[in-house]
């Protein structure tokens, strides 16, 4: 019983896509200004902001149900990849509880990696 990596893949998907999913649903509530003011700062056009919707909104959402989930974990992995360089700039800082101040985005990251190389499982939409 203990033995059930489909089991341990549900959680998994569950976990990553339901917690992105509320930093999704907090930028529909209050807006993306926040990540435009960032992306101003660099070359790269403020339209891309709006592609936060697709990593924290649509993505989520695809993990969750286990549909096509190796592909929305890499949008995901990739967001947060962006958000890492675009809020610390990969720096090493520490945050005021002595971890890494962009921790939280890491084990996002992290976990969107496992999803991608563990895919689905049995319980998902489209399981083989």
């Amino acid at each position: 019983m203990l033995q059930n990596p489909d089991i341990a893949k549900l959680l998994l998907r569950l976990s990553l896509g339901i917690l992105i999913l509320f930093h999704g649903i907090n930028k529909m509530i209050h807006g993306i200004g926040g990540v435009k003011a960032m992306l101003a700062s660099t070359p790269f056009p403020t339209f891309f902001a709006y592609g936060v919707f697709v990593g924290e909104l649509i993505a989520p959402i695809f993990i969750i149900l286990g549909l096509y989930a190796r592909v929305a974990a890499g949008v995901l992995a990739f967001n947060m990849f962006i958000a890492i360089y675009l809020a610390y700039g990969f720096s090493l800082s520490l945050s005021k509880h002595g971890g890494l101040s962009w921790e939280l985005a890491l084990c996002y990251f992290i976990m969107s990696i496992l999803v991608i190389l563990l895919g689905s499982g049995k319980y998902a939409v489209n399981s083989k």
